[in-house]
């Protein structure tokens, strides 16, 4: 648990909010670090989320950080904290009427592509516009646009990543200045995973996303 302190300690004085990614990982070590105060944790798959919520404390924020679905979107709206990767406007409208069946207003992390790879997702700016832009958005009632996500490519190349960072940097600040000037919600900037958070902090992350620092390599 040593890792984790250190973390936590390291994360609170640069202000930037620790999700712990447990995917792959069963309850148990989930509980370990809850046991010392962590309460964000983060899935990537939904069937992997919907074993492991029953069975952990009420109280563990949870973190949609993977590709979701529309048709798996009913299964996590009355519990999930955040959904990190909204990246269609088709799927924020689903998880706009899910979420307004049961109640309850959605947070959501816009996400944009910034890395090379073809098999990360995320909108172009030009689409992310296009949805704030879409007459239909302010009749949204039951989602929150939170802020931004971005996953950087995967490379040792340490220019190429702070390229990236701050690409989704910028967007945050355009979107904040032109859609959300008003919005104290729209705030978070989630970039960063275990080896390239301190990078991400450097570039504006208020929210990192640690996993294999923290849990070891995937069981």
């Amino acid at each position: 648990m040593e890792k984790l302190l250190t973390l936590q300690e390291e994360l609170t004085e640069a202000k930037v909010k620790l999700v712990a990614v447990s995917k792959t990982h069963g309850p148990e070590a989930i509980l370990r670090l809850y046991r010392e105060g962590q309460r964000d944790f983060g899935e990537n798959r939904v069937q992997e989320l919907l074993e492991k919520q029953p069975v952990l404390p009420a109280d563990i924020r949870w973190h949609l950080i993977g590709h979701l679905q529309t048709n798996k979107v009913k299964y996590v709206v009355p519990f999930v904290h955040l959904i990190h990767a909204v990246d269609s406007p088709k799927l924020l409208f689903e998880i706009d009427r899910r979420a307004e069946a049961i109640g309850r207003v959605i947070p959501c992390l816009l996400q944009f592509k910034i890395a090379e790879e073809e098999s990360k997702f995320g909108l172009s700016w030009e689409e992310a516009t296009q949805l704030l832009e879409d007459p239909r958005f302010p009749e949204l009632k039951h989602v929150l646009i939170a802020g931004v996500m971005g996953m950087g490519t995967l490379t040792d190349d340490e220019a190429q990543t702070r390229r990236e960072f701050r690409t989704l940097k910028r967007y945050f600040d355009q979107l904040k200045s032109t859609f959300f000037p008003d919005s104290d919600s729209f705030r978070e900037l989630s970039m960063g995973m275990s080896d390239d958070y301190h990078l991400a902090i450097e570039e504006g992350s208020t929210m990192v996303r640690i996993g294999s620092l923290l849990f070891g390599e995937r069981e």
